[in-house]
């Protein structure tokens, strides 16, 4: 019974921590919503057989981003849209070595082939915490990584 009561202890004491690790705030959350989100837009693609995009409205009013297209009949445990959280910003947007920083909309293609366009981002946060995003346009995948200073 001691030996109970000592686990059920630590487990209460260890229990915000462990809440923390699992939650999802700030950068963290927007690097996961956005490679889900382009995860989703290549799944869709390649189940539907059709074109599907995400799009993102980079503007500091909207900072959004969604997937388009490719019709109906697929559903995945991805995220389909989101927004930047609070404190987290695009700082570069850049599909096909277009600059679409600018851009009220822009549109990264995902393929029924599991290709998709290069797209090169940079979110930043108030911290001056920058990270990379890109597709790799042969495989259609995302990759994270930070920013070479």
């Amino acid at each position: 019974m001691i030996v109970v009561a000592i686990i059920g202890m630590v487990a209460a004491m260890g229990m915000p921590s462990i809440m923390k690790a699992v939650q999802k705030e700030g950068m963290r959350k927007a690097i996961s919503d956005i490679t889900d989100v382009c995860a989703s837009a290549r799944a869709k693609a390649i189940w539907t057989q059709k074109p599907v995009a995400v799009v993102f409205h980079p503007s500091p009013e909207d900072e959004s981003f969604e997937v388009q297209g490719g019709g109906e009949g697929h559903s995945s445990t991805y995220v389909h849209a989101g927004k930047l959280p609070p404190g987290v910003h695009f700082a570069m947007l850049d599909i096909e070595q277009q600059d679409y920083f600018e851009s009220k909309d822009a549109y990264v293609w995902f393929f029924p082939n599991g290709t998709a366009n290069e797209m090169f981002m940079v979110l930043e946060d108030n911290k001056s915490d920058k990270r990379k995003i890109t597709t790799e346009f042969a495989t259609g995948m995302t990759h994270v990584s930070d920013v070479d200073r």
